[in-house]
């Protein structure tokens, strides 16, 4: 089940109800009919999801990548020995090959999973926002990524300039996607346009995390 709020992360109102999504540099406006459904939309996150939640607020991928949506499953991320949790940092080096993403979901459902980074080529200027690293489809739930269809092959992480934040977003298909048309280009993707086009409403679990360039070893 998912509930779309009408506001982004950049939108610094008055603050609002939800008290763990509530950060003093990041406060929301909610129009007064969304008051009333306030009592049964609190109840709809457990403190595990509301965390989640949190921390892509305070990372502006709510708002910048994604609408506001309640995490209905789990997804985890491994880049080798390396789990990928929000806001943690990852070194270039070490993908190169893709991240092992496993998540719970259903059976007899399919899902959707994307990978962007919003912060190319740098995050003061992101002219090419978003930079699609890859794409999987019809993936089984409770299952891997490996056992979908490759959308568009994935390619390793290249931050020339600053901090990026690279993102994973999990959608729940209603309808197997199959051999559907390619992104023409990897640079200015997007992802909400992306989820118009095959009707996948609002995501299901996301995770991110940064990553800037290695340092470069000097020669002894």
């Amino acid at each position: 089940m998912a509930f779309s709020l009408p506001f982004s992360s950049q939108e610094f109102m008055s603050p609002h109800p939800f008290p763990f999504l509530y950060k003093p540099a990041i406060m929301f406006y909610l129009p007064s009919p969304l008051l009333l459904l306030l009592p049964n939309i609190s109840c709809l996150f457990s403190p595990f999801m509301a965390s989640l939640v949190d921390t892509l607020v305070v990372g502006c991928v709510i708002g910048d990548v994604v609408d506001m949506f309640v995490p209905s499953i789990t997804m985890s991320v491994y880049y080798g020995a390396k789990q990928v949790t929000n806001g943690c940092n990852v070194k270039p080096s070490l993908t190169v090959n893709p991240p092992k993403v496993t998540f719970s979901g259903h059976p007899n459902q399919l899902y959707t999973l994307v990978m962007v980074d919003p912060d190319a080529p740098s995050p003061s200027e992101p002219s090419m926002r978003e930079w699609v690293h890859w794409i999987v489809v019809d993936i089984p739930g409770g299952t891997n990524v490996s056992h979908g269809n490759e959308f568009l092959p994935y390619i390793g992480l290249h931050p020339l300039i600053g901090i990026h934040r690279y993102v994973l977003i999990l959608f729940q298909q209603k309808a197997p996607l199959g051999l559907v048309e390619k992104p023409n280009s990897r640079p200015n993707f997007s992802t909400r346009a992306f989820a118009n086009q095959f009707d996948l409403g609002l995501p299901v679990a996301t995770i991110y995390f940064n990553a800037q360039k290695d340092p470069t070893k000097r020669k002894r």
